[in-house]
């Protein structure tokens, strides 16, 4: 591989990176808090930018099949069955809000994304927010949509008035999948294409109605192909919900060894749709064969956030959940699948390799800085991949991700001076070099290079 910035052809500019606050916030307070939340979201963090807030669908604590607490959420909308009668409060969810306004403080977040995996158990059929008790079946009757839109509008009236600038709401997350049947671990709802678009299109009738200054976001869809595209053309052909909705956003899940699903769902649907912005809006490894302590799993974590912006042509990128529970499986390894581990009141947390991934492209990579077509595809049975960026002062970012062995990688540009920042399975992005421009940059098997231009 020989790489050639001279020739490199500018593509989309980056809107930023983020992560999701759903299901762990909720009990991370203190101490735990304030330092979570300046690797996430601090300048001397990951500096990250877009906070993905869940709306939890609640639940009635007689009539829930989610036994995992971190996988259920406590709502802001209360429900008395026997009257019949709901109402706000905004006293709920307090850890989950103090946690984003922590972040909040940190100067660097200018893009809030409320998003729903269920609405709120009362609206639902069952009484539950984990979907319905058929497969691929909605569990939001026809009938309670419009109640649905209200109680996430009016959350996000609050949250406005309230100091949070919240510029989307995403009321479905993935809908195509199963949710619910037999068997639950989460909250989740199905919706079928043509549900999908009605409810779209109730938000947008009232978020026109109420003057409210959000946009639509989503559907979230739960992979790059499969009905995704059928998604998108069911939005574009309803007028109403395309002028509240300039985010086309998506999950980049079960196409991890694929660059080629990434091509085809640029060339499908960003080119032929340049009006949208797509944003990658989750992803993790699935099914999560790393542990936190494995290199491996920065590796992967890295080469999917460049093929997704620079192959697929996302403009943000956010990982899912920040945090998740320690999982210890039966060779003593814990197999959380998120940026950091933490156990169930925080009392014990740790940060995983894979965060270091994400500080390859964060750090170093500014919301502004333009992604570039170097001419180049993955080589070695996709181990080794390159990406480059412009940024807004004018230097030039190059992310190595090597899953093979060593190798020498010319370089092709008009610079002067040079920074590299290294990790592999024994250091964690150090700086390695700075000085002149060099001509070869000599890459070590299994590691992760960022190499500033200038």
């Amino acid at each position: 591989m020989k790489i050639d910035f001279n020739n490199a052809k500018k593509m989309q500019t980056l809107k930023g990176f983020g992560t999701s606050s759903c299901w762990w916030s909720q009990y991370c307070d203190k101490k735990p808090a304030e330092e979570i939340s300046e690797l996430l979201y601090g300048k001397n963090g990951l500096g990250l930018n877009i906070y993905r807030y869940n709306v939890g669908g609640g639940y009635d604590k007689d009539n829930c099949r989610v036994d995992n607490p971190w996988r259920r959420t406590e709502s802001l909308y209360e429900f008395d069955r026997e009257t019949e009668e709901g109402h706000f409060n905004f006293d709920n969810d307090l850890t989950a809000r103090r946690f984003m306004k922590l972040c909040l403080e940190k100067g660097t977040v200018d893009t809030v994304i409320l998003f729903c995996n269920s609405p709120h158990w009362s609206h639902t059929s069952t009484g539950q927010a984990s979907g319905s008790l058929l497969y691929h079946t909605c569990n939001l009757p026809k009938m309670n949509y419009k109640k649905f839109v209200n109680y996430l509008l009016d959350i996000t009236e609050f949250f406005i008035k309230d100091g949070v600038p919240v510029k989307y709401i995403s009321p479905i997350n993935e809908p195509q999948w199963k949710w619910g049947g037999s068997y639950v671990w989460q909250e989740g709802c199905h919706f079928e294409t043509e549900e999908l678009v009605e409810v779209y299109h109730l938000f947008a009738q009232e978020i026109i109605k109420r003057k409210l200054p959000v946009f639509l976001y989503g559907p979230e869809s739960g992979e790059m192909h499969g009905l995704t595209s059928e998604y998108l053309d069911a939005f574009k052909q309803d007028e109403l919900i395309m002028k509240v909705m300039p985010v086309f956003a998506y999950h980049s899940y079960h196409s991890d060894n694929s660059v080629e699903d990434r091509i085809k769902f640029k060339n499908e649907l960003v080119l032929k749709n340049p009006e949208l912005r797509f944003d990658m809006s989750e992803w993790c490894e699935l099914p999560n064969k790393s542990h936190t302590g494995n290199f491996k799993a920065a590796l992967i974590t890295a080469r999917i956030i460049g093929q997704d912006l620079i192959y697929a042509g996302c403009e943000s990128w956010t990982g899912w959940v920040a945090v998740n529970g320690i999982s210890i499986k039966e060779d003593g390894f814990d197999y959380s699948d998120a940026l950091i581990s933490a156990s169930e009141d925080f009392s014990e947390w740790h940060i995983a390799k894979r965060y270091y991934a994400m500080a390859h492209f964060t750090k170093y990579i500014p919301v502004g800085s333009v992604c570039l077509d170097l001419g180049l595809m993955p080589e070695n049975d996709n181990r080794l991949n390159c990406f480059a960026f412009l940024r807004p002062d004018g230097k030039t970012v190059c992310v190595v991700v090597n899953e093979g062995g060593d190798c020498t990688l010319p370089l092709t540009g008009d610079f002067e001076k040079m920074k590299v920042f290294f990790s592999d399975g024994d250091s964690l992005e150090k700086q390695i070099y700075s000085g002149g421009f060099v001509d070869t940059l000599e890459v070590k098997g299994n590691s992760i290079y960022t190499v500033i231009l200038e």
